[in-house]
């Protein structure tokens, strides 16, 4: 007789049993969120120490408001509108101190090549610095949208617009970092512009 395997609880039966007493299902939940939150928190925060403490106050937050999980709630919509929470607080805990950017954030270069490597990790710097720029509120809108693919439905949900608007406000979103892009990109941008906007993955 063959054994089948075990099926694959989705996200929000997972968190149906947290909320219901079985906790252990939190680790399961962990495994599958920790990175995403993670590269949400660094691309807000540009901090790795900073991020890696918000992803377990996101994780200590859920398990102690699991009771308030509803059962027609989308998990990563409830999971982000706690993260954005604690990015908040942690905002107004740290209000004045100036948080310096880590080294090694930066994914580096995949080019065959030398050259290609360093173009490609120049891009990324310049994209960073762009995204550092952004309005907050912009530059959370695109990290969620491209970075953490995001569908506009559940950002409408998490942020309480409708749909319309938050097409509206990414497209502008993504019209002002290709501006600050080439801003801080300076002349090396000026002198290649459509080789650049080719290569903006994020454009």
């Amino acid at each position: 007789m063959v054994k089948r395997g075990t099926p694959t609880l989705t996200d929000e039966a997972l968190m149906l049993a947290v909320r219901d007493g079985d906790v252990g299902k939190l680790s399961d939940l962990f495994d599958r969120y920790h990175k995403a939150l993670f590269d949400f928190f660094c691309r807000m925060l540009n901090n790795r120490t900073a991020a890696d403490d918000l992803v377990q106050d996101v994780f200590f937050r859920i398990l102690k408001y699991r009771k308030t999980y509803r059962d027609d709630s989308h998990f990563t919509t409830w999971m982000f509108h706690i993260a954005r929470n604690a990015r908040f607080d942690h905002f107004k805990k740290h209000r004045g101190e100036v948080l310096f950017p880590e080294e090694g954030f930066d994914v580096p270069g995949h080019g065959p090549f030398p050259s290609q490597q360093f173009e490609r990790e120049q891009e990324t710097a310049f994209l960073k610095q762009a995204m550092a720029r952004l309005p907050e509120e912009k530059r959370e809108l695109l990290v969620l949208a491209r970075y953490q693919e995001m569908k506009y439905e559940q950002i409408s949900d998490l942020l309480g617009v409708d749909v319309g608007t938050v097409k509206v406000r990414v497209h502008r979103a993504v019209k002002e970092l290709r501006e600050l892009y080439l801003k801080v990109s300076g002349e090396k941008a000026s002198c290649n512009v459509k080789k650049s906007e080719t290569n903006l993955r994020i454009i």
